[in-house]
């Protein structure tokens, strides 16, 4: 079982990062998420998940750990964020370019923007 696990965070990991180099934005967004899946995955793994323990402490019981519970919480609300807010610039960059490349590829500078030496100043 814990091969079959890391093998699905590995699967997720690369995925994600596969996804995060193309050059289109979707495909950019879509890797994140995929990413901080994997994380999230790997975060509760590495904390040792025990099933039927109390979550509180109680007298000479043994108790689950409430720290990957917490971080996994904290990794999902973040990554929320995260892809909100990469949709906001993807979207913000469509309408400023016209186009959904990452790197706004095919749009002619002006020479002014290029820093061009040899453009006419007024």
């Amino acid at each position: 079982m814990a091969a079959l696990y890391a093998i699905t965070i590995g699967v997720l990991g690369a995925c994600g990062i596969y996804l995060l180099l193309r050059e289109r934005v979707f495909p950019v967004v879509l890797g994140l998420t995929l990413l901080s899946y994997a994380v999230s995955l790997f975060l509760l793994g590495m904390g040792r998940l025990t099933i039927g323990r109390p979550p509180v402490i109680a007298p000479g019981a043994s108790y689950a750990d409430p720290l990957p519970q917490a971080l996994v919480l904290t990794a999902i609300v973040i990554a929320f964020g995260m892809t909100a807010f990469a949709v906001v610039l993807a979207l913000r960059s469509l309408g400023l370019t016209g186009s959904d490349h990452v790197d706004a590829a095919g749009q002619p500078e002006s020479p002014h923007e290029a820093g061009d030496s040899e453009a006419p100043r007024p």
